[in-house]
């Protein structure tokens, strides 16, 4: 599978979230690099999987409570139910990692068991952005 294209999404802690639904399916990289509340970290979570996002990459500050936040957003869409593989996000967090060892693994192994991902989206919550230091550690993964 080559993947079509990357977005760039830059977010402000507790910002408002933009309707992504055009990425659908897609595979993210939530790239966190200021605290963020509880509720707008479930928020964006949710937000994520109702949009497409099918793999999760987390890195960053807390990233293991984004992995443990889409989890549950994943569960809380189908009601804790049965979870269609089609649908099942995966999620991993790269905890005491590089930057570029989690773009990575983005960029070569986050690969979805059954649904093509041909959007990679790169989600930067920061309080500034760096789309093209971020994009060009991308390219270079």
């Amino acid at each position: 599978m080559q993947y079509m294209s990357v977005e760039y999404l830059y977010l402000k802690p507790n910002s408002p979230l933009p309707n992504i639904d055009r990425w659908k399916p897609f595979r993210a990289a939530v790239l966190i690099e200021a605290k963020v509340d509880e509720q707008w970290q479930a928020n964006v979570s949710s937000w994520l999987v109702k949009s497409g996002c099918l793999y999760m990459v987390a890195w960053g500050i807390e990233c293991s409570s984004w992995d443990d936040s889409v989890d549950f957003a994943t569960l809380e869409k189908f009601n804790y139910g049965d979870i269609p593989e089609a649908e099942f996000v995966m999620t991993t967090w790269h905890e005491n990692e590089t930057l570029s060892d989690a773009l990575f693994y983005l960029k070569n192994n986050a690969i979805h068991s059954v649904t093509d991902t041909p959007i990679t989206a790169i989600v930067h919550i920061s309080h500034t952005s760096k789309k093209h230091e971020v994009l060009s550690s991308y390219a270079n993964a």
